[in-house]
């Protein structure tokens, strides 16, 4: 079986690879939020949405096909604002979009936060969680490279799938290399949502899109922190 090089090595848990984690778990805390306080909306997961959207009229749920489906206007909107912004403000910054993700979050808390006054309820509606989809659809544009996302931070299934494929080149004759990167991007999206989840259990429901801002907030501050100690994230 071949030895790994230094250079892949390094790779592994290198500052771009190391950030990678970081908004990955970010997004599934994210995740995690947006569906503990409520009817069970996915922001990161837009596969479950398109069934739903699809199949809610046979489940007799004509509110939850709703939903899914504005849900996953609501993503693809946070992509492709967040993509328009890349090409002309942010070119090679990973900050711009969790910027755009903390305002997201910061405007579904303050819609959160009205509607929790005005109806006196502690699960979350549906509107702030649009506010949360576009934000997480905004934070899958961190990494591109040309033009296209180049490490999916909340697409698990392709994660898991590009997993499955590195675990059959290690067995095959390659290294461990072919598979731990996307092992540990699933990891961290999987502690991301366990964080989350521990989160639910003492935060109310009124609180908790405030608490994933404040967390998104300090992520925003390490993607800057991070282009202050190395520079935009090369793109391999």
């Amino acid at each position: 079986m071949p030895e790994l090089d230094e250079d892949r090595r390094r790779a592994l848990y290198d500052a771009k690879a190391r950030l990678s984690w970081v908004l990955a778990g970010l997004a599934g805390l994210i995740g995690a939020a947006a569906f503990m306080h409520t009817a069970g909306y996915f922001v990161t997961f837009m596969t479950g949405n398109t069934e739903r959207a699809v199949l809610g009229y046979f489940h007799h749920e004509p509110d939850m096909a709703v939903a899914a489906a504005l849900l996953l206007v609501s993503f693809l909107s946070g992509v492709v604002v967040s993509s328009w912004c890349r090409r002309r403000y942010w070119s090679g910054h990973p900050h711009g979009p969790t910027l755009l993700t903390t305002a997201s979050l910061a405007t579904a808390s303050i819609a959160d936060i009205w509607i929790y006054q005005a109806l006196d309820t502690d699960k979350i509606d549906l509107v702030p969680i649009l506010f949360v989809a576009f934000g997480v659809g905004a934070l899958n544009t961190s990494f591109v490279k040309n033009d296209e996302v180049s490490i999916p931070l909340s697409y698990v299934t392709g994660t898991l799938v590009k997993m499955g494929q590195g675990i059959e080149r290690h067995i095959s004759g390659g290294t461990y290399a072919d598979w731990l990167d996307y092992f540990l991007l699933y990891l961290a999206f999987a502690l991301g949502g366990l964080l989350g989840g521990l989160f639910s259990l003492v935060v109310a429901g009124w609180a908790m899109l405030i608490t994933a801002t404040f967390v998104c907030l300090i992520v925003t501050c390490y993607t800057y922190l991070h282009l202050d100690r190395h520079g935009p994230p090369k793109e391999t």
